[in-house]
């Protein structure tokens, strides 16, 4: 907690994290990634298709 501010900013820097390092993994790129997850999301992707937009 201690760079992260708040318990609540710590579990979101740990997702955030957590996903740019699996990009990494799977040789994705993680702005490109993000960038595209976050306008589907925007965009109306429906939540019960969430798996999808994993890396």
């Amino acid at each position: 907690m201690l760079f992260a501010g708040s318990d609540g900013g710590a579990e979101h820097w740990a997702i955030i994290a957590s996903l740019v390092e699996t990009c990494k993994l799977n040789d994705v790129d993680p702005l490109a990634y993000l960038t595209d997850a976050l306008t589907r999301i925007v965009n109306g992707h429906p939540n019960n298709e969430i798996d999808h937009l994993l890396p």
